[in-house]
């Protein structure tokens, strides 16, 4: 499986001959376009896609959180795989609180009412949050999953674009990018949290992307770990490349383009960027 994009370069000679009669060689380079069903953009997501950020990120430090503000819950590996059917750090803890107002606090008695005091509170909580979420980040606990440094630069070498889409915080994300793959950050844009008033699985990231980077979005590439991801990046009309994740893996990915374990470092490549044509060898449906 090539993992290279770049142009294929070609040399093509032929004789011109003078007014003398004698003839002298001409070299002419030719750098031959690209295939035009290359992707125009790869619009990754976050958590998950980029590094497995959900167990030992995201779910220790919304517990970290809890604990300072006194409250008395705990979520465990199998209960925050239930909750991250919720996209949104806090539509997250608000869908929870909800569920469990009517024995236990906070929203039992201190906020048992979706008013303007109690949106500000939970978004107090998902600030404090993310700042201990980016201290784990900044620690390297957390590395990149396999190949995705490798796609990222196939992608930018070969002139296509790249961001992130994300529904969690702007500025977290925007941390792991900047932290995991410092040396692109620059030239990857990033749209997350409440950039768009609908996230996941509504298309609104995915869509806004592609109306900011000039993309056809039929030419984009998404590549997704859960099903809220792959219903939002088909919905918005683009290719979806699941690479499933810890939370993920038994999730229901029929309508995906193609479904990996990961992307795969430079010698155990699932797929590389020049696989990412359309129609491409590997995606379901193609004959």
């Amino acid at each position: 499986m090539s993992s290279k994009a770049a142009p294929r370069r070609s040399t093509i000679r032929h004789r011109k001959g003078n007014h003398h009669g004698s003839t002298r060689e001409l070299t002419v380079r030719v750098n031959a376009l690209r295939n035009f069903d290359y992707p125009e953009a790869i619009l990754f997501d976050c958590d998950g896609v980029l590094c497995e950020t959900e167990r030992d990120g995201h779910r220790v430090t919304f517990n970290m959180t809890f604990k300072e503000n006194g409250l008395d819950h705990d979520w465990d590996v199998d209960l925050y795989g239930e909750l991250l059917k919720i996209g949104g750090g806090k539509e997250r803890m608000t869908h929870y609180f909800n569920t469990v107002k009517e024995t236990r606090e906070p929203f039992k008695s201190q906020w048992p009412e979706d008013t303007e005091e109690r949106r500000a509170w939970i978004k107090s909580m998902h600030l404090r949050k993310t700042d201990l979420f980016l201290e784990v980040v900044e620690s390297g606990e957390l590395p990149l999953r396999p190949g995705v440094r490798r796609l990222v630069k196939e992608a930018l070498d070969a002139g296509a674009k790249v961001a992130v889409c994300s529904t969690s915080n702007e500025k977290a994300v925007k941390g792991i990018v900047k932290t995991m793959l410092p040396e692109f950050a620059a030239r990857i844009p990033v749209f997350a949290g409440d950039v768009v008033a609908k996230k996941k699985p509504a298309p609104d990231v995915y869509e806004l992307a592609a109306k900011t980077l000039g993309v056809n979005p039929a030419r984009c590439v998404v590549i997704e770990d859960t099903r809220i991801g792959l219903l939002a990046g088909k919905a918005a009309g683009m290719r979806v490349c699941v690479t499933k994740s810890i939370y993920s893996e038994d999730e229901d990915f029929t309508g995906a383009d193609a479904v990996f374990d990961c992307i795969g470092d430079d010698g155990d490549e699932r797929f590389g960027f020049e696989d990412l044509t359309t129609p491409g060898s590997f995606w379901q449906g193609d004959d």
